[in-house]
């Protein structure tokens, strides 16, 4: 157990600063997750309707996207 202010005030918000640190690296990987998987299907989406109008000849609109 500390027995000084300072070590008593480190020994209490250092668990609090290491728990918001791995909160802060888990949200950041899911949201470059989030990014990436938005950036493939994008890319997937945009190659399924170039085959598709290259093999039916027909033109389609992408639907609105909501960002």
């Amino acid at each position: 157990m500390p027995h000084g202010i300072v070590s008593g005030v480190v020994f209490a918000l250092t668990p609090t600063i290491l728990l918001g640190v791995i909160f802060w690296f888990i949200m950041r990987a899911i949201i470059r997750a989030d990014r990436t998987e938005r950036a493939a299907y994008t890319k997937i989406e945009a190659e399924e309707r170039a085959r598709f109008e290259r093999e039916r000849g027909v033109t389609t609109t992408a639907p609105p996207t909501a960002d």
